[in-house]
């Protein structure tokens, strides 16, 4: 009897993501598969297409097909996504994106409110709470308590039911006295105006305050004394300025509002995450107010009553400052059937939070204080354990800020991703990471212009045999150096307690590259940027995104544009202003941006290249000029290389300019446009010109949080370069950094640990990287000790 074999059922035959002639960005009329229910990596330098390919085409289309399913007026308050670039796409599922973005810098938003389980907390504490206080809200520190008398009336069907409310109280569980901040703020005065000039004469010295414009109108039409030292100014006339309310006033036939600088400060600056504020407006917060821990909640933002309600002996303020970890052991002896369902989630959550590695942190931990690879874990806890499968799960560099150690935990998370049927798609740069992957798609072979295309497909070993620039350097390792640096002198650090630090005496050796290293959570960010960050002569460069909108770009960023303007204006007597696209020199009929947009309602926006200027963003009178043969549109179309030997010498040349795109071919973004916007460049490409940028400033002492943080192996040995050039400079560099390579390459190490909260907080290794090695003692030792072999 001859068996026959079924037929494949049509449905198993979509087993591939099919992508044909993808031209996001860079991507040079890409074609690749993709298989379903596998772990994909992308690989390649940083800027060589990989976002590009996964995030702005794959699961760009995935979420708009899936925006497309909803009714019209549903997606009128959605973003519109607009089709990538793309001849087919076929086979894609349901993408979830796990990106980098930190996690919103609004002050109230803690880690508890991020994930929901401070909302599970409240609920909890509303039904077991002794005394009983209220609803779920007269638990939330960001509601106020609000109290209302009058006539309420409510009308159904044709009879009106008229009620006389007498103190009906809303309980809400905000702290009055510094609004759930957890925080108050004082203002010194000496740092807001010049007692001894007059507004006339700029007394005031907060950032946007100039007289020459509207606020010198306004402050005059307030009845304010113009020309009278602010020193001299009454009591009235001082409250005026600084405590007023907003006063309607008229001047010059405009209606405006008036209200007093400190009025407004509150309301506007203040609100801000300090983290989040542009450089020079940081500055003025950091000079001018000092926050103190709120006397009447003392931190825990919340209000008296929501305080005194306790659930097994807690209340619901410490349960939030405690370590995750320990709150899930709590939860567990919590025996209170009534909430049986509510408990499980929680406990669910917590034990998330732990498995992922974060147990460290507690609830009630600002989220923008979380570093981007906290950021990115947190944004995970929502998908493990969830029931879907035939998902997309996209992972921007999952490994961020990840110890060696932690390295294989996320990897253990990714394979059970993939093994419960989802296909789990990675850009990464780690090779601990690629090495689990079942198919790899390699970018390049350069970046910017020189990438966007695809160099390999295939399985690791594949890779490993294949000449492109990551299959080279994917047994890159590094040696441990055999001459060392001598110490020049230390920076003492005594007694540190911030966070999680045990009391923490270190010398921080200066004139030598200085690596501090540990688990995720182990204190180095805290010893570091609180104890040095603040010092005289010392420049931070964190990891901190950098704001930009379409309308920036690396020339504005790095303030290079303003040397290039000045030669312009030099050459061609005219003024400076008409070589910026934002100012006078724009092109009038697109404002300088180069495109027009077409809003079509709910169908996609149309972006279509201006015709007056060509997509140049500059008027034709403008481009007349040139300096060194070439106008400011054509200046802005070079790359970093091109214009560093286009500024050297000759007609245009500009030390100045130069000064600045050396700093950027240093960092290894030679590769760059001069014009191209920044809301394009990848996360690695951001951090680097944010390095480039503020190697300008004056310093003695170099602080670097995780600089290989978005860098292929190939140009890690290139930042060894440059943190090796600022050493022999004469700087001393002290970087928080988690690749071995650059532990290899320090002079001095600086391991903390041994495990993350209330684990770590203590030094367990102080010495040169032979010694750490050799000693083996540490999680840090053995892995680098593995690496160099």
């Amino acid at each position: 009897m001859t068996s026959s074999t079924p037929e494949t059922h049509p449905a198993d035959g979509h087993a591939l993501i099919r992508v044909r002639g993808a031209r996001v960005n860079n991507l040079k009329d890409v074609s690749v598969e993709i298989p379903k229910r596998r772990l994909t990596v992308f690989t390649g330098v940083s800027g060589s297409g990989k976002s590009s390919l996964v995030f702005a085409t794959i699961a760009a289309e995935s979420q708009r097909l899936i925006n497309e399913t909803y009714s019209a007026f549903l997606q009128g308050f959605m973003p519109s996504l607009a089709r990538p670039e793309v001849d087919l796409l076929d086979g894609l599922t349901t993408a979830i994106i796990v990106d980098q973005e930190r996690m919103g810098a609004n002050p109230r938003s803690t880690v508890g409110t991020a994930t929901d389980a401070n909302a599970m907390l409240r609920i909890l504490f509303s039904r077991l709470g002794e005394p009983h206080i209220g609803p779920p809200t007269a638990f939330a520190f960001n509601v106020p308590t609000r109290v209302a008398s009058g006539v309420m009336k409510t009308e159904k069907g044709q009879t009106e039911k008229t009620t006389v409310v007498r103190e009906a109280v809303y309980q809400g569980g905000m702290c009055p006295r510094c609004e759930g901040m957890g925080a108050i703020n004082d203002i010194d005065l000496t740092a807001l105006y010049d007692a001894t000039k007059s507004l006339a004469e700029g007394a005031l010295t907060v950032p946007g305050y100039s007289m020459d414009g509207w606020y010198g109108r306004i402050f005059a039409g307030a009845g304010l004394p113009m020309d009278k030292p602010v020193g001299e100014f009454s009591a009235k006339e001082l409250d005026k300025l600084l405590h007023a309310e907003p006063t309607k006033i008229k001047v010059e036939g405009i209606n405006l509002t008036y209200e007093g600088v400190i009025t407004k400060l509150q309301k506007t600056t203040l609100t801000k995450d300090v983290e989040s504020m542009q450089p020079h407006v940081r500055r003025f917060v950091e000079r001018a107010v000092t926050f103190t821990t709120c006397p009447v909640c003392e931190g825990t933002r919340l209000s008296r009553e929501a305080l005194s309600s306790r659930v097994a002996g807690r209340n619901i303020a410490e349960l939030c400052a405690m370590q995750i970890s320990d709150l899930a052991a709590w939860l567990r002896d919590l025996d209170e059937p009534s909430v049986g369902p509510l408990l499980t989630g929680l406990q669910h959550l917590l034990d998330s939070f732990v498995e992922i590695g974060l147990g460290y942190l507690s609830l009630d931990r600002a989220s923008g204080t979380l570093s981007g690879g906290e950021s990115q874990r947190t944004k995970m806890i929502r998908h493990l354990g969830s029931s879907l499968t035939d998902v997309t799960y996209v992972f921007d560099e999952p490994t961020i800020g990840l110890h060696p150690h932690d390295i294989e935990r996320m990897n253990q998370l990714l394979r059970q991703l993939r093994d419960k049927g989802n296909t789990v798609l990675v850009v990464e740069h780690k090779p601990e990471t690629i090495a689990i992957a079942d198919h790899v798609v390699d970018l390049g072979p350069g970046a910017g212009t020189a990438g966007g295309e695809i160099t390999f497909e295939g399985d690791v070993e594949g890779l490993r045999a294949s000449d492109t620039v990551t299959g080279r350097h994917l047994d890159d390792r590094a040696r441990l150096k055999d001459r060392l640096r001598t110490r020049t002198g230390v920076i003492e650090v005594r007694g540190a307690r911030r966070h999680n630090l045990r009391d923490v005496d270190v010398d921080v050796p200066l004139g030598v590259l200085c690596v501090v290293t540990g688990v995720a959570g182990s204190g180095k960010s805290s010893l570091v940027h609180g104890n040095l960050a603040h010092r005289e002569g010392v420049v931070v460069v964190d990891q901190g995104a950098i704001r930009g909108s379409r309308r920036s770009n690396p020339a504005t960023y790095t303030g290079l544009l303003e040397p290039i303007r000045k030669a312009f204006a030099k050459a061609n007597g005219v003024k400076p202003a008409l070589f910026s696209s934002n100012s006078e020199g724009a092109c009038p009929a697109c404002n300088g941006a180069g495109v027009i947009f077409t809003e079509l309602g709910i169908m996609n926006t149309v972006e279509s290249a201006c015709e007056e200027c060509e997509g140049r963003r500059f008027q034709a009178s403008v481009l007349g000029h040139t300096l060194g043969g070439a106008n400011i549109a054509e200046v802005l179309a070079m790359s970093v290389a091109q214009a560093e030997a286009f500024f050297a010498d000759g007609e245009a040349r500009t030390p100045a300019a130069h000064r600045v795109l050396e700093r950027l071919r240093d960092v290894g973004l030679g590769y760059l446009t001069l014009g191209q916007p920044l809301s394009t460049l990848s996360g690695g490409e951001r951090q680097r010109i944010k390095l480039a940028s503020q190697m300008a400033e004056k310093g003695e002492v170099y602080v670097l949080d995780e600089p290989t943080t978005g860098l292929h192996l190939a140009d890690v040995e290139n930042l060894l370069g440059l943190l090796d050039r600022l050493v022999d400079s004469g700087r001393s560099v002290v970087v928080i950094e988690h690749h071995q390579a650059v532990m290899a390459h320090a002079d001095w190490i600086v391991d903390l640990g041994p495990g993350a909260g209330h684990d770590g907080g203590r030094v367990v290794f102080e010495g040169t990287p032979a010694e750490l090695v050799a000693d083996r003692s540490t999680l840090t030792g053995r892995h680098l000790a593995a690496y160099v072999g």
